[in-house]
């Protein structure tokens, strides 16, 4: 899952960013308000993350800007205005939702679960299940179901990214360049073969059955409903 983080301040900007990167989001940071603006245009970010008190256009402004450019991506503010009436025009402007500084990690990562699952129409349960397959943003856990047990199955934070961008959208084909825009930030070194070689991994933990290349177009997660009978 893709990010995009808008914070002036160094420190929290970092810290946010370092702590969403080790439970594997990819995130990508911008300083000012012109800066985020411009970047969605270029980016499909899964949630914004966003301060209020920026420079050159402040966060309301550019809420402001994004919702009047039919930019659909969730909106979470962080900031330090706690009075009611700051809360009430971020949600006004089209923010999903508000946090107030400063704040606990896990209550950020669990509200960046809760819009990202409600925009993509996602029900209160945060696990995703696909056939015998199921991944679970909240602790990092996949497992496999099949006639001979439950199966739990350890990824690499890539791995697991990757497979999670297959599993929001079960079924449907996902091209190398869709995968890259879900998993890596734009710091981050990409090998030509990089997204080829983690599916090569993440087959081999998790079974070859489970992701289907369709030749020239992409990857995409495969419904199994026993790993056992397809393995016979």
């Amino acid at each position: 899952m893709r990010l995009l983080l808008v914070e002036d301040d160094p420190m929290i900007g970092q810290a946010v960013s370092d702590a969403l990167s080790d439970k594997a989001y990819a995130v990508d940071w911008v300083k000012d308000g012109q800066a985020a603006v411009d970047v969605v245009f270029d980016v499909q970010y899964d949630c914004a993350l966003l301060d209020l008190g920026l420079p050159k256009l402040d966060g309301i402004q550019v809420l402001e800007r994004w919702r009047a450019d039919k930019v659909t991506m969730p909106v979470i503010i962080l900031t330090a205005r706690d009075e009611l009436p700051d809360r009430v025009l971020g949600l006004d402007k089209g923010a999903d939702d508000y946090i107030v500084k400063p704040f606990e990690m896990q209550e950020l990562l669990a509200r960046i679960r809760a819009v990202t699952r409600r925009r993509n129409g996602g029900s209160a349960d945060s696990i995703l299940s696909y056939g015998c397959l199921s991944l679970n943003p909240v602790n990092h856990e996949v497992h496999i179901a099949s006639s001979q047990g439950n199966k739990e199955v350890v990824l690499t934070a890539r791995e697991f990214s990757l497979l999670e961008a297959l599993m929001v959208r079960p079924g449907a084909v996902l091209s190398r360049d869709a995968l890259e825009q879900r998993i890596y930030s734009w710091d981050d070194e990409i090998d030509s073969n990089a997204v080829e070689y983690i599916i090569y991994t993440l087959r081999r933990k998790i079974g070859p059955m489970f992701i289907k290349n369709v030749r020239g177009v992409g990857w995409k997660v495969n419904k199994v409903d026993d790993p056992a009978a397809t393995e016979a």
